[in-house]
Order: structure tokens, then sequence, then C-alpha cells
């Protein structure tokens, strides 16, 4: 296992701002982030899996020690394929914390080696979710000011 490889998992439906605080700041603390993008099919994404695994691809690019990789199944046993024991997990608000509190302890209890990390991320994207963004997209509005300039671009292409 390599102790300074973390995996962060998430749907990225799609990848925001807020996703990129916490990537950011992942690299400031481990020399490798796996940005696990999962499949998540019985949450009905707006987007596809490869679509998803794409925009994280493109907003990545400029961080060289990120790798972003698709999968599905259990979180434990993609950190386990990654050669990881360490999961970061993203805190906005207490209404976050109940949620990841669970799937902590879930995934602990299918692999007490697995540790999980909060961050919060910065003030400024601690309102944006992935929600809030397909909401706005849904009615049509811009939501450019959300994303990275990478996923903006190819939302605007879908359009």
């Amino acid at each position: 296992m390599n102790p300074k490889r973390v995996i962060y998992p998430g749907t990225f439906d799609p990848i925001t701002n807020g996703h990129m605080d916490i990537i950011v700041r992942a690299t400031r603390l481990f020399n490798e982030v796996v940005v696990a993008v999962a499949a998540s099919n019985e949450k009905g994404p707006m987007f596809s899996h490869d679509e998803r695994i794409a925009m994280a691809k493109a907003a990545c690019k400029k961080l060289p020690s990120v790798e972003v990789k698709g999968f599905s199944g259990l979180l434990v046993d993609f950190c386990r394929e990654s050669s990881s024991k360490i999961i970061i997990r993203g805190l906005r608000a207490v209404s976050d914390f109940e949620y990841e509190l669970q799937m902590g302890y879930a995934n602990a209890s299918l692999d007490p080696e697995i540790e999980t990390v909060y961050l919060m991320p910065s003030l400024e994207n601690a309102f944006i979710s992935s929600s809030v963004v397909r909401a706005i997209l849904k009615h049509g509005a811009s939501c450019d000011h959300l994303l990275p300039p990478e996923v903006s671009a190819v939302i605007g292409r879908r359009a």
C-alpha cells in the first residue's frame, strides 16, 4: 500500500470548483490523488460515466500528481485495486457530516485499515454542489462561475 496516495471518490456529475478546491488541497497533503469517478447509475446522473470521467480529466489536466479513473462497485475494492488505504471526502455543511460519517463507518467495517480524511472547501466554494449546478443547467442558466473552464466548455458543446 502507498500511504502517500489518496482516493477522492464521487459521482462528479459534473465536477465543480468545489471539487477542484478539495483536489488541489489534497495535492498539498499527499503525493498522489486518484479522483475516482463512480458509475452511480442508481443516482440517475445527468452526464454519462464516460462524460464525467472526461470532464474530470480535463479539469485536472494541469495537476501532474492527479489521476482520474472510473469505477463501479464498492469503494473499498477500488481502494485495494489502487493500492491506497486513504479516502478523502469534502464536508461543506453539517448536512454532509451525517452522510459522510455513515459512509466512513461503512467503509471501515468492510476494511478496518481504511482511513477517511475530511477536508472543508474554502468558504467561497462551500455552497457549490453538483446538484446545484444540475438545477441551474436544467433551467438553461449559466453556471460557468461554479465550474472549471474546461468543464464549462464540455457542457457548452453538449448543449
